[in-house]
């Protein structure tokens, strides 16, 4: 199955959308934890979804910079 660059920057932004989201709700919620293991493992978990809410954000803005420079009649 082949998508297009425009389809990967929306996909890209989904993506991203619901993986800072996640770290949202993961970050609101370390207030209500008072085992220190556990908070640690929230705190944890919510930093790994930013993280992968800003490489979606990256790969997002390459597909942004891929379709503004294609020039068109240029096949590769």
């Amino acid at each position: 199955m082949k998508i297009s660059a425009q389809m990967s920057v929306v996909m890209a932004a989904l993506f991203a959308v619901l993986c800072f989201g996640f770290a949202l709700s993961g970050f609101s919620s370390l207030d209500t934890i008072t085992e220190p293991a556990q908070l640690s493992d929230a705190r944890g978990f919510a930093w790994f979804w930013t993280f992968l809410g800003i490489v979606a954000l990256v790969f997002g803005a390459l597909g942004v910079w891929i379709v503004k420079t294609h020039k068109d009649g240029e096949e590769s």
